[in-house]
C-alpha cells in the first residue's frame, strides 16, 4: 500500500469517517453485491475504512470481516461497529489472511491507492483468498493521464481496466464497465468475477 495515502488516513480519520458516513447510501453497490454474493458465506471487506460496507454486510446476510492498513481507520471502525471484526493488514500481501478463505470479497474503491507496480499482484492475491466459486467485487477510482495525489497526499493511480482483468487468472469475469458511483458521484470503474472451481470439486 502506498504509505503516505495511510498517513493521511491516519491523520483525519475521524473527518474521514464523517465525511463516507454522510454520503448517500452506495444502492448500486448493494444492489450488485445482492445480485453476485453468496449470501451466508464468509465475507471480506479489503480496504474497510471505516467500516461502512462492513455493517451493511453483516446487516444484511453477508457475514463479513474488515480489513485496512490505516490503524486510525480501523479504531473508528471498531467504534462505529463494536460487535464486528477489524484486522490490520494491506495489499498487495494481506499478510494474516489464508488462501481460500472466504467466499465473497470485497474491495471498493482501493486499488488506485496502490503504486501501479502493485495493482496485478493485488489482484492475484484477492482471487486467491477466494474459496472456488466465490465473488470479488472492485472497482476503483478512475483517473485520465498520469498518477496524482490529493491535497491530503493521497495516491490516485492512473492505469487501464486491462491491468485488473489481465491479473484474473483462475476467474471468469462477470462485470468490466465505467460507473458513477451512486455514494460519492465520482467515476469508478468495476470489476466482478466468480473464482473458478476445479474439475469434480464442488462448490462450498
Amino acid at each position: 500500500m502506498d504509505q503516505p495515502t495511510v498517513t493521511a488516513y491516519d491523520a483525519a480519520a475521524a473527518a474521514f469517517a464523517a465525511d463516507w458516513h454522510a454520503q448517500p447510501a452506495p444502492a448500486d453497490l448493494h444492489a450488485l453485491v445482492r445480485r453476485f454474493f453468496r449470501r451466508g458465506g464468509r465475507t471480506a471487506d479489503i480496504g474497510c475504512g471505516s467500516g461502512r460496507e462492513v455493517g451493511w454486510l453483516d446487516a444484511n446476510g453477508f457475514p463479513a470481516t474488515g480489513f485496512d492498513p490505516s490503524e486510525g481507520l480501523l479504531a473508528q471502525a471498531r467504534a462505529l461497529y463494536p460487535g464486528l471484526t477489524f484486522v490490520p493488514t494491506a495489499l498487495p500481501d494481506l499478510a494474516g489472511i489464508p488462501a481460500e478463505s472466504f467466499d465473497n470479497v470485497l474491495c471498493e474503491t482501493v486499488l488506485m491507492h496502490l503504486p501501479q507496480d502493485a495493482i496485478a499482484a493485488s489482484v492475484q492475491r484477492l482471487v486467491a483468498i477466494l474459496r472456488p466459486g466465490g465473488c470479488l467485487y472492485l472497482s476503483w477510482r478512475v483517473t485520465a493521464g498520469a498518477d496524482a495525489r490529493d491535497a491530503q497526499g493521497r495516491l490516485y493511480a492512473a492505469f487501464a481496466p486491462s491491468l485488473v482483468t489481465a491479473a484474473m487468472d483462475g476467474a471468469v469475469i462477470l462485470l468490466d464497465a465505467p460507473a458513477t458511483s451512486a455514494s460519492s458521484g465520482k467515476p469508478i470503474h468495476r470489476v466482478i468475477a466468480r473464482k473458478h472451481v476445479a474439475t469434480g470439486e464442488a462448490k462450498r
